[in-house]
């Protein structure tokens, strides 16, 4: 990575995990990057689509999972090894000021999997759902993007992380979301 495009990132991190800091913050960003605080939400999804939908709804369940699935292995598996970043938690200039509000994770922070996971599955939502609720995409975005700056503000990746993760799972989720047109064209 340039050098200064390098010194953004840490200059971001730095605003993000430092001066952003209140109480508020301290208490709920833990708990929006932690998956079982969304449990109830991916369980009013799978409900929701089968109720409403029943088969249709069970093929926007298989493939919201793939999508969340195949962006989760691809960049936790694949990218993040070979590109091997480290974390803010671990990199040398930035450990020293870190706030780390939970523990630092093992692996690599290059491209955070938070981020492309929630961002597969949010645009995947936005695509199959926008023309029955065009509001959605806002709900799911919104939804997405507070995990990706949870996951800042906390100290476990830089912003530009959680960027390129975001634009990685919004490409594959688009993706699964063209292959769930052509299965179900008049959804």
């Amino acid at each position: 990575m340039p050098d200064y495009l390098l010194n953004l990132d840490r200059h971001l991190f730095y605003f993000i995990n430092h001066d952003l800091s209140n109480s508020f913050f301290d208490w709920i960003m833990p708990l929006l990057r932690n998956p079982k605080f969304w449990i109830p939400l991916y369980i009013f999804i799978i409900i929701f689509c089968l109720w409403r939908y029943k088969k249709t709804g069970a093929i926007i369940i298989m493939l919201l999972a793939a999508s969340a699935g195949v962006a989760d292995f691809t960049s936790g598996v694949i990218i993040k090894h070979n590109i091997q970043r480290l974390r803010p938690c671990r990199d040398p200039v930035v450990s020293a000021t870190d706030i780390s509000r939970v523990p630092c994770g093992s692996g690599y922070s290059f491209p955070s999997t938070h981020a492309t996971d929630h961002f597969a599955m949010a645009i995947f939502l936005s695509f199959v759902f926008f023309r029955k609720w065009r509001w959605v995409w806002f709900w799911a975005i919104l939804w997405a993007g507070s995990i990706c700056f949870a996951q800042v503000y906390v100290g476990v990746h830089f912003p530009v992380d959680v960027l390129c993760g975001a634009l990685y799972g919004a490409f594959v989720g688009w993706l699964f979301s063209l292959l769930f047109k052509k299965l179900q064209p008049a959804f």
